[in-house]
């Protein structure tokens, strides 16, 4: 390893994941020597956010992926647009055509990965388990020889010196220093804004949403009458009398507000002061409202040959629990006889139970967080830094989020392929030849005993030979070299011949692997 050049990814959740793995088959494909090395802040595993998606089944992607469900779109429409561009190079425009659309599906069945689609396009793993999206991921990672480092805080990334002389240094909260000739920035949440990058790149504040909202104390006496209570319809976000978002589905009301996928993608946009506006009817238009509502009257009075009282008219269309609580707003009574006279209170209640917005309520239930390094600063092609050559920006560091339904894990794929082999690309093209050159000089000087892109507390008399892999923290070898020219996966998924894993094989084995890894070579 000595002399190799390092792409350094900071964070190892999806889109962290994702960057290594196309990293390391793009220096594969372009016959390139490499090391990539990924570190995660976690004590003990990578990929945990990846197991908490989708209530555990990891909702990996969407089959009506748009650019205008995301924050800002252009950037998204034009990132996703260069994918595209480099899988037809990658595969050619004739294989293209076979594919789908859907590029980060094609990527994972490269890898072994099976999905099946639910309502309104949600894509999950045929296994109805996060885990098998994390261990693929994982597999790949380890039979490319990427290097995973766990309990790895990254602090600070300083850019090379002016002119593209020197590398870059990774500082960490153990005081260990990383050096790298690029640099992938991965992380999500509150993480990006803990990590210094060089200026001008800035992270603003990271707010999250994608979450329940919490409605002002009078708005609360209602939902409190409602907890746990959930229904189905339509929910509007006003502000100032303007219809600003619309969602259909499931509401569940909370002591402090409401939740729900619906109120999950509305508090992307949501405000102190806006009004949410339930409409319990969505499928019966306004102007029907009070047809409707005569017509049921007629029938159910026929029927049973007396009046009736507005609980039971109710009965039915509402559960009594949301029908009793309805009716309070809108000042009646449960007990009062229904009458004519009542039916133009009862359809604005039935289509617009309002509630007033006071902000986020459970932040911890929140899926993302707004904000990040703004897309200004970056290239869509490749999420690298226009005023920082080298430096890349994935997932939800960036300010790129987007509803509910695969949409945000989408886009962490997506940015972490494009970052990765953008990386890949530009270390194998030599590019910065100088800064090369500075970093395996850094790594030189820094400890000879050591792999030549990490310093920091070392030991110099541990006798750790910088040419064998780095050893992650626990304990476990993984080679750092890249070379080749074809893609380390078949269609069906199955891993390359040459690059299956070492993991738990006998010295022996490992001869014999060498011995059969050369034949194979040769042919």
């Amino acid at each position: 390893m000595a002399g190799m050049e390092t792409i350094a990814i900071i964070g190892g959740g999806a889109s962290g994941l994702m960057a290594a793995v196309e990293a390391s088959l793009a220096l594969r494909q372009a016959g390139a020597v490499a090391h990539v090395a990924l570190f995660e802040a976690d004590p003990e595993r990578i990929g945990r956010s990846i197991l908490a998606t989708g209530n555990g089944r990891c909702n990996i992607s969407n089959a009506c992926i748009s650019a205008d469900a995301y924050r800002n779109q252009a950037f998204v429409e034009q990132a996703l647009m260069h994918l595209q561009s480099a899988y037809v190079a990658e595969r050619g425009a004739t294989s293209m055509r076979t594919l789908g659309t859907n590029l980060v599906l094609e990527r994972f069945a490269d890898m072994g990965l099976v999905t099946r689609e639910e309502s309104e396009g949600r894509l999950y793993p045929m296994a109805n388990k996060a885990t098998s999206v994390l261990d693929v991921l994982r597999s790949a990672a380890a039979e490319l020889g990427v290097d995973v480092q766990t309990d790895k805080r990254a602090l600070r990334v300083d850019a090379p010196a002016p002119g593209g002389a020197g590398c870059f240094n990774i500082r960490f909260a153990d005081k260990t220093i990383a050096h790298a000739a690029a640099v992938i920035v991965a992380v999500g949440g509150r993480a990006a804004s803990g990590i210094q990058l060089p200026e001008p790149l800035a992270c603003s504040d990271m707010q999250p949403v994608l979450g329940p909202l919490r409605v002002e104390a009078q708005s609360a006496k209602l939902t409190r009458q409602l907890n746990n209570i959930r229904v189905r319809g339509a929910v509007h976000l006003e502000r100032g009398g303007q219809r600003i978002a619309s969602e259909r589905g499931e509401l569940l009301f909370r002591d402090y507000g409401v939740s729900g996928v619906s109120v999950f993608n509305l508090s992307r946009f949501a405000q102190p002061g806006d009004d949410l506006v339930v409409d319990f009817l969505p499928d019966i238009p306004p102007q029907d409202m009070e047809r409707f509502m005569m017509t049921r009257r007629k029938r159910m009075q026929k029927l049973l040959g007396s009046p009736l009282a507005l609980d039971r008219f109710l009965e039915g269309l509402l559960l009594p629990a949301v029908s009793a609580a309805a009716l309070r707003q809108a000042g009646l009574r449960t007990g009062d006889w229904f009458t004519q006279e009542m039916i133009p209170q009862l359809c604005d209640m039935l289509k617009g139970m309002r509630l007033t917005v006071e902000g986020i309520g459970d932040e911890r239930q929140c899926q993302v967080r707004r904000g990040g390094f703004p897309v200004e600063r970056f290239s869509p092609a490749t999420c690298e830094a226009f005023d920082v050559p080298g430096l890349f920006v994935t997932g939800e560091a960036l300010d790129v989020d987007a509803p509910c339904g695969g949409f945000n894990l989408h886009w962490a794929w997506s940015s972490g392929m494009l970052a990765g082999r953008a990386a890949a690309d530009r270390v194998a093209s030599g590019e910065g030849v100088e800064r090369d050159g500075a970093c395996a000089e850094a790594a030189k000087r820094s400890s000879s005993k050591r792999s030549p892109f990490y310093t920091g507390d070392v030991n110099p008399s541990s006798g750790h030979d910088s040419r064998s892999p780095v050893v992650s923290r626990s304990g476990s070898s993984q080679a750092a070299a890249h070379a080749g020219g074809s893609s380390s996966f078949s269609r069906a998924g199955k891993p390359h011949p040459s690059h299956r894993g070492e993991r738990g094989k006998s010295r022996n084995q490992r001869g014999g692997d060498a011995a059969r890894n050369a034949r194979h070579r040769n042919r």
